[in-house]
């Protein structure tokens, strides 16, 4: 498994991962814009707490992907049972 070293958010990160470069770079830019989006509102808020958002943010989408795979997956399983 490969190891990586890339900054994120001003911070240098060290991991494994089977997942390749191009992969990662995208993930570390849906990262950092989300990141770009909770600072755009001026406030002046710790980066623990918008680190904190922005992993519920990310959890959020996570779950309702899930969920959206289990909704098809059931209208496929009932399509293939007509």
């Amino acid at each position: 498994m490969p190891r990586y070293t890339i900054p994120v958010l001003g911070l240098e990160i060290s991991f494994k991962t089977d997942a390749d470069k191009v992969r990662i770079e995208a993930a570390k830019d849906v990262l950092e814009d989300r990141f770009g989006e909770l600072t755009r509102g001026g406030k002046d808020v710790s980066r623990e707490k918008l680190l904190t958002c922005l992993a519920l943010s990310l959890a959020d989408d996570y779950l309702e992907h899930g969920r959206k795979i289990e909704m098809m997956e059931e209208k496929i399983n009932a399509l293939l049972e007509k």
